[in-house]
Formats: structure tokens, C-alpha cells, sequence
């Protein structure tokens, strides 16, 4: 008798009550300083981190400005050619009317792009590699120094090295200009280089005024007092909105290895700013964070024992109104387990228990036909899933293969422009069919069209080897499985790399045991990376590959090799069986 007592549904309920609900109240009423302490902090982090998102998108959008008004000399045939006669030293010799059209070029073109950018962005000033340099700006007054030596800034030095990649300038004065129309501006820099040749012809500079950082910051707020300080890519202060503590300046440059720095006295929290590998750090008062926990604590209580006496209320109600039907329902449902549908639950009211005592009613009437529809929707699931990943792999290089289609164009290569073009169209039926499976030859062969087209874009930096054993050309696997592979060792491993690569893929057959085996290999000798490190990260293309090879072969490999700088290796293993000797 006793323990079918601490069997029921009230012994439990009652236990659930003094568990979850009275002994949580008497903890907490030690605990809950400490508890909202941590809990304030953490919602003041992540609110700070979201603010943090925030400005430093704000900042982002200036610097993709200045990043897109660097290129503009690239949007304007006459610009470039312009440029491309002062870096031949053509421009002294040419006739009046070409040295006219040159010095519109550079005097009328460049301010139509200034004109749409944010009134902050200030102006522009493209340096020929020859001759003078060439200022627009949106204010009447300014003007350049004469005979100003630009050769020699650091700006414009970083801006050869990064050698046509944008280069972002820290808080600088314009000491190169007469009337400036701001004291301190930050920049972005480009080396403009021949489309054709691919050689030095200029350097852009675009300037935007520092105190659009003031601006940013000021229209920011954080829920307790806060010092926000803004650092360029070698951790000096481009802005601050408040003086800092010496405690402060002695650790904003561990903020190039963290992002977050806890004293006694204040919490910081950083954000890098992409693309220029800058930083916002806002540092938060742990004092008044504190000061808040009290008055919480004090308001919690209250409500905590309000809750409480509700609660008794509560759960006195649902002890008596709940235990009963849940009997009745129990005892249906051990009937169903033995097969006998034929009882049912009485319903009373309205109320949810009722609707529940319906529901069990439609339920039981309805096992049978749930459970065969629950299994063709199953079916149907798992053949749309296997759908959806075989979709998720489509050809991402349309972008650069049609702009190779229009260099050839150009370039009058009329017969590899046809093949390039064939190679496409054939890659897009082939991706086009209404059918998941392929066979190993038909997959290289797709592969071979795919290599030619990357053959465009890269020309003579790019090689590829592929290889397929006659035995395993009719070996089925699902389409498209091997191209995002390849793709990947093109993209994170040859194209970053500064030397000429090679990309073999082979696919051949195994016997170890008395079983057969399937290797399939892509290797490339580019930057490779830490394969270790991989793994705790999210990599849509790798993961959709496995997730698919699972789905038709259970039993199969995929293995990743690679070591920075060293390369990669990808191998799948596909079990086709024992082998008769």
C-alpha cells in the first residue's frame, strides 16, 4: 500500500511542488545576488556584442564605400587609358588634342563616382606613376601642394605592396592638400594596374573624414556607462570617446589575440571590423553593473514569494482536477497497448483535459491509418532531404567562366571561346537531367569540362590531372559528388597560393582482404590549412559531400589530409564487396 503511494501521479506532483517550486524560492533567496549578477552580466554582453554588430557595420559601410571608390579608375575606359599614357611616358609626346583628353579623363570622370558617396567620404587623388597627381574633391577650396613628394608616404608604399588589393589607412593628417577640410581623416588605398599587361600604372587614395567614428559612437548607447575605443590594425587608438585609465591603455593591444578582457573594475568586449582588420573595444563599469544587482534582488524577492503563494494555489487546483482523468486515460492507453482499441474516454467540458480525452478518442480510431500515412511521409521526406543536398551543389564559377568567355572575346580566341562555350552548355545539361545517379566516367568526364573552363581563368598557373581505371567507369555514384571537391581545391587551395599548381584526380580499384574498394582521390599541392581545426567547424560543401555519399553508400570513407602549406588530399572509399579468387 505504501509504495503504490509514492507511485501516484499527487505523491508525484506533490514532490514536483516542494523540488521545483519551494526549494528553488529558499535557495534563491541565498543565491539569487549572485544568479542576477551573472544574469545581468550575461544580458549586458550580449546586448553589447549586438550593439558592437551593429557599429561595426556602420563602419564597414564607409570602408566598403572607400573600398568600391578605389576601383572606380576601373569602371572608365578613358581613365585607364589616360593612365596607361602617363605610365608609358606617351603623354609628353602626344598631341595636344590626346594630352587634353587625357587630363579630362582625370579631372572630369573620376568626380561623377564621388558625387553618390556619403558626404563624409571627402575625396580622391590618383597619383600616375609619371607626372602630376590628380585631386577630386568635394570641397571648392581644396587643392594639392605643389611638387608634394607622395612617393614617399607610408600609405602609399603599403599600397604598392598589397600590389592591387586594397590597402586601409589608419587616422592621418592631409598634409598633402592646402585648405583640408578635416584635421584627421582614415583611407583606403589601391595600386591601379593595367588590365592588360598587369603593370603599376597609378595609386588611388580615398579619404573619409574621422569624425564620422564620433558620429557612430554618439548615436550608440549601451544599458550602463561605457568607454568606446576604435583601433586601427596595429592596435593604436583611432578614436575614443572618453580619456582611458592607464589600466585601460596598458591592455588594448591584447585585443589582437582576444576578444574580451575582465578586471575588478570593467569588462571589455571587442568586434573586428572587416576588411581592414580594425577593432571596437567597449569597456563596461562593473560598479554599476553591481549597483543594479541590488535593487533586482530586492524586487525579485517580492515577486518570488508572490509567485509562490500563487503557485500553492495553482497546484492544489491541478492535484485534484488532473489526477483522476489521467487515470482514466492511463488505463486506455495500456487497453491500446494490447491491441484492444475498442474503449474510450469520456469527455466533460471544455476545458484542455477534455480536448486531450478527444484528441485520445481521434487518436485510437486512427492508429492504424496514422501510422501507414507517418511511414509514406517518411519515405517521401527522406527522398526530398536527399534532393535538397543533391541541389545544394551547383557550379559557383558562372561568374568568373563568363567573364573568361568575354576576355577570350576580346582577345579574338574565336575557336576557345566555341569549346569554352560547348563545355558549358554540356555542364549545364548534365547538372539539368532529372536523374541523382551518375557512374564514375560520366562524373570525370563532367569534371574534364569543368577543369577546362577553370583552364580559362587561370591559364598556365592552374594543371590538372584526371585519370580513371577502366574498371571502376561504370561504378555508380550520385551526381555531382565530386565536382565540389575539386572546386574546393581550386578555391582554398590553388587560388590564394602565389605559385603554379596542380590538381590530380584519380579514381581507381582496390583489393585488400579478398574486398574490393573504390578510391576516388583529389589532391592538390596548394596553401592547404589544419585539418584538425576543420573539424570544429561548419563546411557546407565538405559536410553535403559526406552527407550524400552516406545516403547511397553506408559503409563508404571520406578522409581529408592536409598540412598548411603543404596541400590537401580527399579520399572516398566506396565498399563494393568480396572478391572471388
Amino acid at each position: 500500500m505504501g509504495m503504490k503511494l509514492f507511485q501516484t501521479l499527487r505523491f508525484k506532483l506533490t514532490v514536483l511542488y516542494l523540488v521545483f517550486i519551494v526549494s528553488p524560492f529558499v535557495i534563491s533567496a541565498f543565491a539569487l545576488p549572485y544568479y542576477i549578477q551573472g544574469l545581468l552580466s550575461r544580458e549586458t554582453h550580449q546586448l553589447t556584442s549586438g550593439t558592437l554588430n551593429a557599429l561595426s557595420r556602420n563602419i564597414e559601410t564607409y570602408l566598403d564605400d572607400l573600398d568600391r571608390l578605389s576601383t572606380s579608375p576601373y569602371l572608365s575606359d578613358d581613365v585607364m587609358s589616360a593612365l596607361k599614357l602617363k605610365a608609358n611616358d606617351r603623354y609628353e609626346t602626344a598631341n595636344a588634342y590626346t594630352r587634353l583628353k587625357t587630363d579630362r579623363a582625370l579631372t572630369g570622370t573620376l568626380p561623377n563616382y564621388l558625387i553618390n558617396t556619403r558626404p563624409d567620404i571627402l575625396n580622391t587623388i590618383i597619383i600616375p606613376k609619371t607626372g602630376p597627381a590628380y585631386l577630386t574633391s568635394k570641397g571648392n577650396r581644396t587643392k594639392l601642394v605643389e611638387d608634394f613628394r607622395f612617393q614617399d608616404e607610408s600609405w602609399y608604399k603599403e599600397a604598392l605592396q598589397n600590389d592591387g588589393k586594397v590597402a586601409f589607412i589608419s587616422s592621418h593628417s592631409q598634409d598633402y592638400l592646402v585648405n583640408p577640410q578635416a584635421s584627421q581623416v582614415f583611407s583606403v588605398a589601391r595600386l591601379i594596374k593595367d588590365p592588360d599587361t598587369r603593370k603599376p600604372v597609378a595609386v588611388i587614395l580615398a579619404d573619409a573624414d574621422r569624425k564620422i567614428l564620433e558620429k557612430i559612437a554618439k548615436d550608440t548607447a549601451f544599458n550602463v556607462s561605457s568607454t568606446i575605443v576604435i583601433l586601427d590594425q596595429n592596435q593604436r587608438v583611432l578614436y575614443s570617446n572618453h580619456s582611458l585609465p592607464s589600466e585601460l591603455q596598458a591592455h588594448l593591444s591584447d585585443f589582437k589575440n582576444k576578444d574580451s578582457y575582465e578586471s575588478a573594475f570593467y569588462t571589455g568586449i571587442s568586434q573586428k571590423v572587416s576588411p581592414a582588420d580594425w577593432r571596437i573595444v567597449v569597456f563596461l563599469s562593473n560598479e554599476e553593473l553591481k549597483s543594479k544587482t541590488r535593487w533586482i534582488y530586492i524586487i525579485a524577492f517580492l515577486l518570488s514569494a508572490a509567485a509562490l503563494f500563487v503557485t500553492l494555489g495553482v497546484f492544489l487546483y491541478f492535484n485534484r482536477w488532473i489526477v483522476k482523468p489521467f487515470n482514466k486515460m492511463n488505463l486506455i492507453m495500456n487497453k491500446v497497448k494490447k491491441g484492444d482499441m475498442s474503449d474510450r474516454f469520456v469527455t466533460r467540458g471544455q476545458d484542455e483535459i477534455a480536448q486531450l480525452g478527444f484528441s485520445l478518442n481521434n487518436m485510437v480510431s486512427r492508429l492504424d491509418e496514422l501510422i501507414n500515412e507517418e511511414y509514406r511521409t517518411k519515405l517521401a521526406q527522406k527522398n526530398a532531404e536527399y534532393r535538397a543536398l543533391q541541389s545544394q551543389i551547383q557550379p559557383h564559377f558562372l561568374y568568373n567562366t563568363l567573364n573568361g568567355f568575354i576576355g577570350l572575346n576580346r582577345e579574338g580566341q574565336t575557336k576557345q571561346l566555341e569549346n569554352a562555350i560547348l563545355s558549358l552548355s554540356a555542364m549545364m545539361r548534365y547538372s539539368l537531367e532529372d536523374n541523382q545517379q551518375s557512374t564514375i566516367e560520366k562524373e570525370f568526364q563532367f569534371i574534364e569540362k569543368y577543369c577546362l573552363l577553370q583552364k580559362v581563368r587561370f591559364e598556365e598557373k592552374l594543371t590538372f590531372r584526371i585519370h580513371y581505371d577502366d574498371s571502376v567507369s561504370k561504378i555508380p555514384i550520385p551526381k555531382l559528388l565530386i565536382q565540389p571537391l575539386v572546386e574546393n581545391a581550386i578555391i582554398h587551395g590553388a587560388e590564394p597560393d602565389d605559385k603554379a599548381n596542380t590538381i590530380t584526380l584519380t579514381a581507381s580499384m582496390t583489393d585488400q582482404e579478398n574486398i574490393r574498394y573504390v578510391d576516388i582521390t583529389v589532391t592538390d599541392d596548394g596553401i592547404g590549412f589544419d585539418a584538425e581545426a576543420l573539424r570544429g567547424t561548419a563546411h557546407v560543401g565538405l559536410s553535403n559531400v559526406m552527407t550524400r555519399l552516406q545516403m547511397n553508400y553506408p559503409d563508404a570513407s571520406f578522409t581529408v589530409k592536409s598540412r598548411v602549406g603543404d596541400g590537401t588530399t580527399i579520399n572516398i572509399r566506396i565498399l563494393l564487396g568480396g572478391v572471388s579468387l
